[in-house]
């Protein structure tokens, strides 16, 4: 929910009620997204594994680490919160465009599309890196790399299908028409899948080299006591 209106807010505030250029909205946008999932993660981290993001739980079942169902279920909760987080961020401004709901016309095509698959599979990617590091600053890094990846990438990086569906009812100059949001998503999945596959031959040949040095150093301390 916060996501979504992290993502949406600020195009509203900067470009239709300051009437400033797309190109600091979008910034703005960049900057509020990363700070709040930065703040979410460290929030709810500790008590849900800060699931926010359906193609994320679709890697964590593909991965074996999450099953289907709770996968579905934590999907379901995750539209359903992006839902509301669009009608509470155009609520906000009501007063100065009185329209909670409307179909996006924005189209986001071609190069779109390869850029939801790169940020999708570098959000997965990261994420299971982090994990299986049990590092402390995970929420540090995901928030910093989706907030530059938002500036990179020609799509503005939604990478995350709850915020796809959401950013097709705005009028903001975040949305996305529903024809281009349903591809998005798609290639959002299929840069999870290329994240996850890529993520099991990092860890075979990392496992591989780890045991090829294991190896290496218990036969030298043999050597060395032969000798």
């Amino acid at each position: 929910m916060f996501l979504v209106i992290a993502a949406i807010s600020p195009m509203i505030l900067f470009n239709q009620v300051y009437g400033v250029s797309i190109a600091i909205a979008v910034l703005a946008d960049a900057l509020a997204v990363g700070f709040v999932l930065f703040a979410l993660i460290e929030v709810f981290g500790p008590i849900c594994i800060a699931y926010f993001n359906p193609a994320v739980c679709f890697a964590m079942a593909l991965d074996g680490r999450l099953t289907w169902k709770r996968a579905a279920n934590y999907t379901a909760n995750q539209i359903l919160g992006g839902l509301a987080g669009l009608i509470l961020a155009q609520l906000m401004f009501y007063q100065n465009v009185p329209t909670i709901i409307s179909v996006s016309t924005i189209t986001r095509s071609g190069g779109n599309y390869l850029a939801e698959v790169l940020g999708t599979f570098i959000l997965v990617l990261s994420i299971f890196s982090l994990t299986a590091q049990k590092s402390n600053r995970t929420s540090l890094v995901v928030g910093l790399l989706v907030g530059g990846m938002l500036l990179a990438t020609s799509s503005t990086m939604f990478a995350n299908p709850q915020v796809t569906l959401a950013r097709m009812f705005t009028y903001s100059a975040a949305g996305i028409r529903p024809v281009d949001g349903m591809i998005f998503i798609v290639m959002q999945l299929i840069g999870s899948s290329l994240a996850v596959l890529t993520w099991r031959k990092l860890e075979f040949f990392c496992n591989d080299f780890a045991g090829t040095c294991e190896n290496e150093e218990t036969q030298t301390h043999k050597d060395k006591d032969s000798v």
